[in-house]
């Protein structure tokens, strides 16, 4: 009996790597779908992969689709060359026999032999040292490795994926990275463009990233189309690292709350937290009305006080607008910008201080030791 080949077409079988790579990675723009295109080829394929990127672009994300697009069983693991010492790479990457060096007391397999059948991810391969550079190269033309300290040629099966942000040719030329290694490991480059060469993904990256976080969807805040616009207008030196940040900084500031474009601007990228005044003014507005205060005559402040100041049961609107206040520091606050009005509206002096403010003068120079509050003048 005849078999029918179901096995799929190059074209399918791309087709259907491209649709895993689009809930992988997030973005239609044209650079991340040239991306998207290269990452489908190579992952069908065991040659090595070069990703190259700036910090922050997701240069692991992309290694770990070409591995979850690919026919490996293998596991995935990472190596982050500049994060180890070099004394300590060797050993991390090819493994040591028992007695290798000090310390040395059992063998132990490295990272290429536990990558048996998928793939090893270098990081940052830019920074690997020279030495090892010519270890590695062998490793991969002759699929071969010795464990510190061993004779034996153990045989390796697996896929190299290396990335880094370095100019690895102009590493070349000043003697730092070995040529014949970077034309072995440069088969297939695969750029990784930075957030500001793809701002039309900020939208759909935006709402994944904030999606992933681990807090409760009430605690989340809400990205107006202001403040959404306010994100594709940034430059975005840190790349989707940052554009992470800023969204975890986002929960934790304003936690449920509508994001405008001066939210974005003001408290997020330039990492302005609100203050204690913007705070205050905000309970100000909302308890009472206090801008005829400044157009009243002094004499007739006294006259209207109750017209003006917030009667306490007024309070109760700040949870209508936050979930928590920290009240001691508040009153705290409260007291200080009254102390401080009071000795500049006497003057300094102390003893009339006291009495705008209906406090016995030892209490009020208590209270000023309290917050630190100097004035040039004798106390008495």
């Amino acid at each position: 009996m005849n078999v029918v080949d179901k096995s799929t077409s190059p074209s399918e079988q791309n087709q259907s790597t491209l649709d895993k790579l689009n809930k992988m990675i997030d973005g239609e723009s044209p650079e991340t779908k040239s991306m998207k295109n290269l990452i489908a080829m190579v992952s069908q394929t065991d040659s090595t992969a070069l990703i190259l990127g700036e910090t922050g672009t997701g240069k692991d994300i992309v290694a770990q689709a070409i591995h979850k697009c690919s026919n490996k069983k293998g596991p995935f693991i990472t190596v982050n060359c500049a994060a180890i010492p070099s004394e300590l790479l060797e050993s991390e990457l090819f493994g040591h026999e028992k007695g290798a060096f000090t310390g040395a007391d059992k063998q132990r397999k490295g990272r290429f032999e536990q990558s048996s059948g998928g793939s090893l991810f270098l990081d940052e391969i830019g920074d690997m040292p020279l030495p090892l550079q010519a270890k590695l190269l062998r490793a991969i033309e002759s699929k071969t490795i010795q464990r510190v300290g061993g004779a034996q040629d153990i045989k390796i099966d697996l896929r190299l994926i290396c990335a880094t942000h370095r100019d690895l040719e102009k590493k070349v030329e000043n003697g730092e990275f070995r040529a014949d290694l970077f034309f072995r490991i440069n088969v297939l480059p695969i750029n990784v463009p930075s957030l500001a060469e793809r701002r039309t993904d900020i939208p759909s990256l935006q709402k994944t990233l904030l999606s992933n976080l681990k807090v409760d969807e009430t605690q989340k805040p809400i990205f107006t189309p202001d403040a959404i616009t306010a994100l594709c207008k940034h430059n975005w030196p840190g790349n989707v690292r940052e554009l992470k940040n800023v969204i975890e900084r986002a929960c934790i500031i304003f936690p449920g709350k509508e994001l405008t474009s001066t939210n974005i601007y003001e408290n997020l990228l330039r990492l302005k937290v609100p203050t204690v005044a913007e705070e205050q003014e905000a309970l100000w507005d909302m308890t009472s009305d206090l801008s005829g205060i400044e157009n009243l005559e002094e004499n007739n402040f006294s006259n209207n006080l109750e017209d003006y100041l917030p009667h306490p049961k007024n309070y109760k609107n700040w949870f209508s607008f936050y979930d928590e206040i920290d009240i001691r520091r508040h009153l705290q606050d409260v007291e200080i910008v009254l102390i401080e009005e009071a000795l500049e509206k006497t003057n300094n002096k102390v003893a009339l201080a006291a009495d705008k403010l209906k406090l016995r003068r030892t209490t009020l120079i208590e209270k000023m030791k309290k917050y630190s509050i100097n004035v040039n003048q004798n106390i008495n």
